[in-house]
């Protein structure tokens, strides 16, 4: 598998690729185009513009369509994009989809924390109804699978898994130091984006299901929540209030698609730590692409979607450290 972030200028490609985004594109008088992404695990580039006389070649080419491309990588005002000389959709079962996808590498670390933190949750009930879900066998594995988002943070295999593992890190520690109650907080971090296995399929690409177009995955995780809550004998209505407000609640704000603003400490304290996980993924990852970037600059060269339309400053300094080295 070639590492797109890392090909040269005049590298030659022939490889198979993912199609990540169709950018249409118009200019006026007739002139228009379509810029693709391609992407695999090792990152995405840009194609150079199919113009009107080429657009023939990408007709019927839509996102998460697997190709088999052969081209040159090539720089044009200063970034650097894949000329195509030639290019097939794959049918699906030819494609090796784990070589494709970004992945998060091995998930055992992860587990390995939310099953002990689990496991050391006190209240009988509270650890009953994360064993509803985190003990199943099927729910594990795809969990372990999931990403987080199809093109925001962690959007890789095992993303929804990394993810929930920081906003529980993130949410123990300022329980800890707020007086919150750390159990509840850390059932909430389990269980905030349960709904996300509803929402996303990722077997042949990245991609929203029906339900969670129509319905997204916090009403979803709701649902699975209410279902789940059934099998624990003995869960007060109270109770269960309490744990679905935390999943409404946790993106905060109206406008961000929680039905309710966070109303109890441990809500607010996991809203933040969802938040504090995505945000700080996605400057990471802003940060990684070298795309974002023209030669040596420091500030990124446009305001970026994924970071709220700010731009990225990447200039590092050692604070002295290498005087210090022996």
């Amino acid at each position: 598998m070639v590492d797109l972030r890392s090909l040269e200028p005049g590298c030659r490609v022939n490889e198979q690729l993912l199609v990540v985004e169709v950018d249409h594109r118009a200019y006026g008088e007739g002139r228009d185009c379509v810029i693709l992404t391609f992407g695999n695990a090792g990152g995405r580039i840009a194609s150079a513009p199919f113009w009107s006389e080429r657009r023939s070649a990408v007709a019927g080419l839509v996102r998460g369509d697997p190709v088999e491309v052969v081209g040159e990588i090539r720089v044009y005002r200063a970034r650097r994009q894949l000329e195509v000389w030639s290019i097939r959709a794959l049918p699906q079962e030819q494609v090796e989809w784990a070589r494709l996808l970004p992945s998060v590498g091995d998930v055992g670390p992860y587990w390995g924390h939310l099953d002990r933190w689990r496991g050391a949750i006190a209240a009988p009930r509270l650890r009953q109804v994360l064993a509803v879900f985190y003990e199943n066998p099927e729910f594990r594995a795809g969990f372990a699978a999931c990403p987080a988002s199809i093109a925001g943070h962690h959007a890789q295999l095992g993303g929804l898994l990394r993810h929930t593992y920081e906003v529980a890190l993130i949410a123990r520690a300022i329980a800890e130091v707020s007086r919150a109650d750390r159990d509840l907080v850390t059932a909430g971090a389990l269980l905030h984006d349960i709904g996300k296995l509803e929402s996303y399929t990722w077997r042949t690409g990245f991609a929203v299901t029906d339900a969670g177009s129509l319905l997204g995955h916090v009403v979803i995780g709701l649902l699975k929540l209410a279902r789940g809550a059934e099998r624990v004998t003995g869960l007060t209505e109270r109770e269960l209030l309490i744990l679905q407000h935390l999943v409404a609640s946790h993106h905060g704000r109206l406008e961000l698609g929680a039905p309710v603003t966070p109303m109890t400490l441990e809500a607010e304290i996991l809203h933040f730590a969802d938040d504090a996980s995505a945000k700080s993924a996605s400057m990471a990852d802003a940060l990684a692409d070298t795309e974002n970037f023209v030669g040596g600059d420091l500030v990124s060269v446009r305001a970026l979607w994924q970071l709220d339309r700010r731009r990225a400053y990447r200039g590092v300094s050692d604070w002295g450290m290498a005087g210090t080295r022996k």
